[in-house]
């Protein structure tokens, strides 16, 4: 009762202040008097809210026994894969009705065999993915279909906590729940519960969404898509006010780029960043307290082209202030390999301007190809900040893992190899003189917070 108490104060505020210009808060008639809602705002934006179902399949572990040959020898059994179908719900936002594009959340689509789409309207078309970036959490559909309705953009770098929000989407897939709040907090990580997600600048909101909501829109009372909703904090699976959701800002520059190439062409600087605290900015006698401290500058790298070095402090990039790590993070990893960008920095008390190009991480990747027939469906790179090992291990990272390849039987995307048959590998190079005329790999491989030996024959 208390938060319903809320509400009604926030909406009648909104109705009676500034003459109340937004379509969002217009009242409606009740009776003889007048009662501020949502409603016509709400009744614009559900139809560019869609409903996503999708259809997969997985491989299903069998008993140990069907694996071994000579069990299945006897019984003169065939190795077959068993898979079991695993279908899914979410949302999506329809961001331009003349080509169909949709976003939505690349967890909601990864790895679907069939991806269906429904409207308000109860139309449902089958959607075919344009692109997707695992590293943002942003995936792009297309539907072919008419008399679409789509959401106007906002810009989300004027968001401030405390504005009201409204999140749209599909909970347990009931379609097109309306929840309100505010914004809880901006510029939020969540490390550990976001997935694969490296890029992270959420919006926090307290609007409600739970499981279905994923890829939904975040609106403001004007109507205007602010964020695409993503992740929740819950210790039980279910809302408790504490919801993330991609900044459109974000979510805008990751679909130009997957609709122009299909894909994001990230690029990498080479370097392993941490946050500058009080006591480190006093150890290298800096005035500053934000930035980025550079902890590790991979050899051959564009930032050691440019002139970066251990210990200098990343203030700004193009311009734009650097508070903290993540910041330096997300300003590289929405640029395109090739860009220019002017860092300033701090080094020996002394602020500088460094310009670099942005690298791309592919000129040092390799795929199995003449190393291993083992390795068969694997794409493999010198490590750089892509992995969150770097700067704290030597080794080659797995960059790709195609599935249902011999590779996949050993090897996950992420993963870090440090030594082939007990001799540390600290380079792509030196991975393909190891593995070469082998007949068995002895690989140590880092995994997440642990660590592991596989053998690869």
């Amino acid at each position: 009762m208390q938060r319903l108490g809320s509400l009604l104060t926030m909406l009648l505020t909104v109705a009676l202040t500034a003459g109340q210009a937004s379509a969002a808060s217009l009242p409606a008639a009740v009776g003889d008097s007048e009662m501020p809602t949502l409603a016509p705002m709400v009744e614009r934006v559900s139809p560019a809210v869609v409903n996503i179902a999708t259809r997969s399949s997985v491989e299903v572990e069998s008993n140990p026994l069907m694996q071994d040959p000579f069990f299945r020898r006897f019984f003169d059994l065939p190795r077959q894969r068993r898979e079991r179908e695993v279908q899914s719900l979410g949302s999506g936002v329809i961001v331009d009705a003349d080509k169909g594009y949709i976003l939505t959340n690349h967890h909601v689509i990864a790895d679907a065999d069939e991806i269906t789409v429904k409207l308000q309207d109860d139309r449902q078309f089958q959607a075919d993915v344009i692109g997707s970036d695992p590293e943002t959490d942003v995936a792009v559909i297309r539907i072919d279909a008419n008399d679409l309705n789509s959401v106007p953009r906002a810009d989300s770098s004027t968001l401030r906590v405390g504005d009201f929000v409204v999140a749209i989407g599909n909970p347990f897939g009931l379609d097109h729940t309306v929840t309100t709040g505010v914004v809880s907090g901006l510029g939020r990580t969540l490390r550990g519960g976001a997935g694969n997600t490296r890029l992270q600048n959420f919006i926090q909101t307290d609007a409600s969404i739970n499981p279905g909501n994923s890829g939904g829109a975040l609106v403001n009372l004007k109507g205007e898509l602010v964020g695409i909703n993503t992740a929740i904090l819950s210790r039980s699976g279910g809302n408790i006010g504490i919801g993330f959701a991609i900044p459109i800002n974000m979510a805008d520059e990751i679909q130009r780029q997957i609709v122009e190439h299909g894909e994001v062409r990230r690029g990498v600087l080479g370097v392993r960043v941490q946050d500058l605290t009080p006591e480190m900015a006093e150890a290298f006698e800096l005035e500053t307290r934000d930035g980025a401290l550079i902890a590790h500058v991979a050899p051959g790298s564009a930032a050691e082209k440019a002139g970066l070095q251990q210990g200098d402090v990343v203030t700004a990039v193009n311009g734009d202030p650097i508070s903290s790590a993540n910041d330096l993070a997300n300003a590289i990893g929405l640029m395109q390999i090739g860009d220019s960008v002017k860092l300033t920095v701090m080094r020996d008390g002394e602020k500088m301007t460094i310009n670099a190009s942005v690298g791309d991480p592919e000129s040092y990747q390799a795929d199995a190809t003449g190393m291993h027939d083992a390795l068969a469906g694997a794409k493999f790179s010198n490590l750089d900040e892509r992995s969150p090992l770097f700067g704290e291990v030597e080794g080659v990272l797995v960059t790709k893992v195609e599935r249902g390849t011999r590779a996949s039987r050993y090897l996950q995307e992420g993963d870090v190899i440090t030594s082939v048959n007990r001799k540390p590998v600290r380079t792509l190079q030196a991975f393909r003189e190891a593995v070469k005329g082998e007949d068995k790999l002895l690989l140590n491989i880092r995994r997440g917070n642990g660590a592991m030996f596989v053998l690869v024959q």
